[in-house]
């Protein structure tokens, strides 16, 4: 109970005893500077503020300061010097908040400028910033003395920082100068050597002048050597090949008589042993069709019937359009597979796009090729299946399926052009049977040899099941 009597005037006593405080430095800060705030003292001075800014709270900030509350001391003192100056000299309520801050960390330096006495170790700078925030008695002496001290360290520490400069600039220019004249002795030394290099480079392109007139005239006397030689051996080949001339005319009249006696000694075959063998097989085959289609007995085969000729009524591509089929009818084209080794070469393109053209490319192939599987193995006719290749920006990877063979023309080749070589490639008398509605291909084919039909044909047959 004593204690809590007590309180009330203790709290009494602190406000009397910091009204009589206030109104002290109110006094205090009636003192003004007669020039700015000295620029260390300024940087001094901010820094305190910037320190202790963040320690208050909100409300009791000027409102220019708030903004920068958040911000680390570092930034603050460099974004809000010039708010926290302004701050400090204009609100006298702030620069007293600061001043208590200063008060609680450095108690010593703020007591001994209260008492009148400057510490003789501190720094006069620290001196100068404690006196302008505690504005204790001659704050502004001690803020002009401390920024005249500066200003004389200032200059002291330039006159002695230009001292240095000049010594080690005139240290330099000794050592540019010795540098100097070592760089022209060795530069004079090396023109020395040059020169006399030079001199003998002269020397020696004299003397190899010299030795290229001698070769020179050597090359001239032995140009005219070999142009002789040539001319000679000009002469000399002219004989030589009158006489081979000759002899290669007698050995041909020699090699005509041996391959007469050859001719006549041995019985006629083919050079074109594949090409033979393949018509021979087509001719056999379609024999042997013929002959179950008539149902005509069983016979030997007699070397007369080996003898190549049109045999009548044998079945060949263009007599099948003889038997009165339409040329859609897919009837037709089974009876021009059933042909003995009947070979069926399909324009790619040409069907695919007069049967489904609106299809891309790859589906198209994909389509007709797996029809044509599965026509050849139905048939075991040989197919062989033509795209045009020349306009392809890059090789196409598939898989052909299985008995059809697959042909991409080369740059530069049309697929018809391929067609045509492909038709040309096989020997006279095999069926050959060409799937195209192109008339420019239907004309080469045919004049080939070959059994043109119209692509529908090849798709009413495909649909077929």
């Amino acid at each position: 109970m004593v204690d809590a009597a007590k309180e009330p005037d203790e709290s009494a006593a602190s406000e009397s005893g910091a009204t009589g405080v206030s109104g002290a430095a109110s006094e205090r800060a009636a003192e003004k500077l007669d020039r700015p705030l000295p620029e260390g003292v300024r940087r001094r001075v901010v820094g305190l503020a910037s320190d202790a800014l963040g320690g208050l709270p909100a409300a009791e900030l000027p409102q220019s300061l708030r903004q920068y509350a958040k911000f680390t001391p570092a930034r603050r003192a460099k974004y809000a010097a010039t708010a926290l100056a302004a701050a400090l000299e204009s609100e006298p309520a702030f620069r007293v908040r600061i001043a208590e801050r200063l008060r609680l960390g450095q108690p010593d330096l703020v007591k001994a400028l209260e008492s009148g006495t400057v510490p003789g170790a501190a720094d006069p700078m620290d001196v100068a910033a404690a006196a302008y925030l505690v504005r204790s008695a001659g704050w502004s002496r001690l803020v002009t003395e401390a920024g005249e001290e500066a200003e004389r360290a200032g200059a002291e520490g330039a006159a002695a920082e230009s001292a240095r400069l000049v010594e080690k600039l005139q240290a330099e220019l000794a050592e540019l100068r010795a540098a100097a004249r070592a760089d022209l002795d060795r530069q004079r030394a090396e023109s020395e050597e040059v020169r006399r290099e030079a001199e003998s480079l002269r020397k020696k392109v004299r003397s190899l002048e010299s030795d290229t007139r001698r070769a020179q005239a050597e090359t001239r006397r032995l140009a005219g050597e070999l142009e002789a030689a040539r001319a000679q051996a000009a002469a000399e080949r002219g004989t030589a090949e009158s006489e081979a001339r000759r002899l290669r005319h007698r050995v041909s009249e020699l090699e005509t008589a041996a391959e007469q006696g050859r001719r006549s000694a041995r019985e006629g075959r083919s050079v074109e042993d594949m090409r033979l063998r393949l018509l021979l097989d087509t001719v056999l085959q379609s024999a042997q069709g013929l002959q179950r289609e008539l149902a005509l007995p069983v016979s030997q085969i007699r070397p007369a019937d080996l003898v190549e000729a049109v045999v009548p009524g044998a079945a060949s591509p263009h007599d099948v359009a003889r038997r009165g089929l339409a040329e859609d009818d897919p009837a037709l084209l089974d009876q021009l597979l059933a042909i003995p080794q009947v070979h069926l070469v399909v324009d790619g393109y040409n069907v695919t796009k007069t049967g489904y053209p609106t299809l891309p490319l790859e589906q198209q192939r994909i389509r007709l090729l797996g029809g044509l599987a599965m026509l050849a193995q139905r048939t075991q006719a040989e197919v062989t299946c033509v795209f045009d290749g020349q306009d392809l920006d890059v090789p196409v990877i598939m898989a052909p399926p299985r008995g059809v063979r697959v042909r991409f023309s080369r740059t530069g080749e049309t697929a018809d052009e391929l067609i045509r070589r492909l038709v040309r490639a096989e020997p006279q008398g095999r069926p050959v049977v060409v799937v195209s509605t192109d008339r420019e291909v239907a004309e080469g084919v045919r004049k080939a040899g070959a059994r043109p039909v119209a692509s529908v044909l090849l798709l009413n047959r495909l649909a077929r099941p």
